[in-house]
């Protein structure tokens, strides 16, 4: 099974299960406090998460035409950050009414001491990828239900709409002695040759929902999965997440939680054709670790 349809079957199972849009909720915005009191009506509570997701990454890129297949582990992507990432998580909520915010940046780069490690190539000649990579999302959610169990345990459900929007700059390096390495539109540097695609964005719509389970007081499971592109920005994308927060500790009215999950993101995008072909076809998907602060 090749990763296309690996993917697909991922996402059909995911988004069985679940309706969504959107990136992630890490953090639970209905936590119960140590106080088990309830915030008022009409009151705006904020939770802040700061993440660190390390995902794999599998599928094809193209740049200037040509096409590396690549297959990172985890722990090459933590080698090979060639500048400190940024992962957070904001949620804003009133009532039944959520916006959101989700920032992910990471630049990993892989030259050609290290391209052994690097996967396998559809190109031989590759010698390695830089990409730069920045997706913001906004957005926002409405529960329409929620009911309550005992033990002290709710359930939530909440649907999701908003964008996605991503960033790159990607370049792959060739080595120029290889057999059926072309030279045109590449930037030659000795006997290396950087197929590099400058600036691309684009932006996709997204929609889907989320499952808020509150399992005890400050303990909280959130089931979310979203899809989207729809040939706006990319062909299509969909995304899901399986997260648990517990609570850590409530100081003077802020509450601090741990979050534990795992995500999954696949997209498909393109652009142009020959020489001047862009794609980028990816599924990352990982363990996600984070602190929530909620005030």
């Amino acid at each position: 099974m090749d990763v296309a349809q690996a993917s697909l079957r991922f996402a059909r199972l995911a988004l069985g299960s679940v309706f969504a849009i959107g990136t992630m909720l890490l953090s639970a915005a209905t936590m119960a406090r140590a106080e088990d009191t309830v915030a008022p009506a009409n009151q705006w509570t904020v939770s802040f998460t700061p993440y660190g997701w390390t995902p794999f990454l599998n599928g094809d890129q193209t740049v200037k035409g040509r096409t590396v297949s690549i297959d990172v582990t985890p722990i090459e992507v933590l080698e090979h950050l060639e500048r400190t990432p940024w992962m957070s998580y904001t949620e804003a909520r009133n009532g039944p009414l959520a916006l959101y915010n989700d920032l992910f940046y990471a630049n990993l780069g892989i030259d050609a001491s290290a391209a052994r490690t690097f996967g396998k190539a559809a190109l031989s000649a590759s010698l390695g990828v830089d990409l730069e990579q920045a997706i913001i999302e906004l957005g926002g959610a409405y529960e329409i239900a929620k009911w309550r169990s005992g033990g002290g345990s709710s359930t939530a459900i909440d649907i999701l709409g908003g964008a996605r929007y991503w960033y790159q700059d990607m370049a792959i390096h060739l080595d120029l002695s290889a057999a059926g390495v072309e030279p045109v539109g590449l930037n030659i540097r000795a006997d290396r040759a950087i197929a590099r695609a400058g600036s691309v964005d684009w932006v996709d719509p997204v929609v889907g929902g989320r499952i808020r389970h509150q399992l005890a007081p400050g303990q909280e499971l959130v089931l979310r999965a979203d899809i989207g592109g729809f040939d706006v920005g990319s062909q299509f994308s969909w995304n899901t997440l399986a997260a648990f927060s517990w609570q850590i500790a409530v100081c003077e009215g802020v509450t601090y939680a741990g979050v534990l999950g795992y995500r999954a993101l696949d997209v498909d995008y393109e652009q142009g054709s020959g020489l001047n072909k862009y794609e980028y076809n990816v599924l990352m998907h990982g363990p996600i670790v984070g602190l929530s602060v909620e005030f």
